[in-house]
């Protein structure tokens, strides 16, 4: 029996780079729940059944920026335990602190790394997560 993909919540609002970051972890096996602002990937926590094993969130969103996409996610107990792994163009000391206090698992900085990078990163994490999960 063939274990089925771990889902991945991508939250980015430039549409290419979504599309980019989506066609990429679909060939790295992944299934992709692909939101384009805060609020979509907000709607689509609260209305499905079927939660993501990991969110991919980018920092800046046209709507909202991740320290309230975080806070909203702590608001809700069921939400509390996906891991999220920020990607963000920069990346202060104090911002990095204060997100990652609030339970993002990551940060990554975008311009440091290219797409490639980051897709390996992710992978890398989730496998972690599995293994984490069965007890291995």
């Amino acid at each position: 029996m063939k274990i089925p993909a771990a889902t991945i919540m991508v939250v980015e609002d430039e549409t290419l780079l979504l599309q980019a970051i989506g066609k990429k972890l679909r060939a790295t096996g992944y299934q992709v729940v692909s939101c384009s602002s805060g609020k979509q990937a907000i709607d689509y926590l609260g209305n499905f059944d079927s939660l993501p094993d990991v969110i991919w969130l980018d920092y800046y969103l046209g709507d909202i920026d991740g320290l309230t996409f975080m806070e909203t996610m702590k608001e809700k107990k069921e939400w509390e335990d996906i891991p999220v792994i920020v990607v963000s163009n920069s990346a202060g000391p104090e911002k990095v602190h204060t997100i990652l206090g609030l339970g993002a698992k990551k940060y990554i900085l975008k311009a440091e790394h290219r797409l490639d990078e980051i897709i390996e990163t992710v992978d890398s994490f989730v496998k972690k997560e599995k293994k984490q999960k069965k007890g291995l």
